[in-house]
């Protein structure tokens, strides 16, 4: 059996305007009320965090000065993963017509992510997703779990997953963080990258997965060439 875990956000779900809402909300909320601050473009923003550029140099290049930077990193950790801002999420270009592609195959899929279960529901109730996902096929954190760093939480629900799925001759694993390709190079699983999500290429090559790719579409498009079928 072929199967096939792919990370949530990045290669499913385009998350580039709830986190440049985030910003916008938080630049104008650690602003005095009569200090000029220079709004970055989205384009900018999103290039700046997808080379890992630390939230409080996004803020200094903002027009904020050392102790509002300080601020503005605080509340942007405590607000872009809060309810308000998940309906700005957007289905990434493709995505829907490439777990099509995987159901019809009949390739045995999962979703891994680091999203609470409320906030991987809300998703997939929003989108439609959850008739590609049977409950025993979603890995996420539950609600009141307490993170410490993705790139050690989600090699942990790896570890559950392969306790608890059953056996498969071949296993890929789809995601756009130094934290996807940990968790699978962790186990000895194969490991795509997708340039569509928080990273950019330099940053995901510098953990070495097997091969990096354009987006979720090409992903699938490469597990389903034959060679992946034997």
């Amino acid at each position: 059996m072929l199967r096939l875990i792919t990370d949530f956000d990045g290669p499913i779900i385009d998350v580039s305007e709830r986190y440049y809402r985030v910003y916008q909300f938080c630049l104008e909320k650690t602003r005095r009320p009569d200090q000029v601050v220079q709004e970055l473009p989205k384009v900018e923003f999103w290039q700046l965090k997808r080379s890992r550029v630390p939230e409080k140099q996004i803020a200094l290049n903002s027009g904020l000065d050392e102790a509002q930077a300080q601020e503005f990193a605080q509340l942007r950790r405590q607000t872009v993963h809060t309810e308000p801002y998940f309906h700005h999420d957007t289905l990434a270009p493709g995505a829907v017509d490439a777990l099509l592609k995987i159901q019809q195959a009949g390739i045995d899929l999962a979703v891994m992510t680091m999203r609470r279960f409320r906030e991987l529901d809300y998703a997939f109730q929003k989108h439609d997703l959850g008739r590609f996902f049977p409950e025993n096929r979603c890995y996420c954190l539950s609600n009141d779990y307490v993170k410490t760093r993705d790139i050690e939480d989600k090699p942990l629900l790896m570890a559950r997953a392969l306790e608890e799925l059953p056996p498969a001759t071949d296993i890929w694993m789809v995601g756009d963080t130094e934290a996807d390709i940990t968790a699978a190079k962790n186990y000895g699983i194969k490991v795509m990258a997708v340039e569509s999500g928080i990273r950019d290429r330099t940053q995901l090559e510098l953990y070495h997965p097997d091969l990096i790719v354009k987006d979720f579409s090409a992903a699938v498009d490469l597990v389903l060439k034959p060679k992946h079928l034997v």
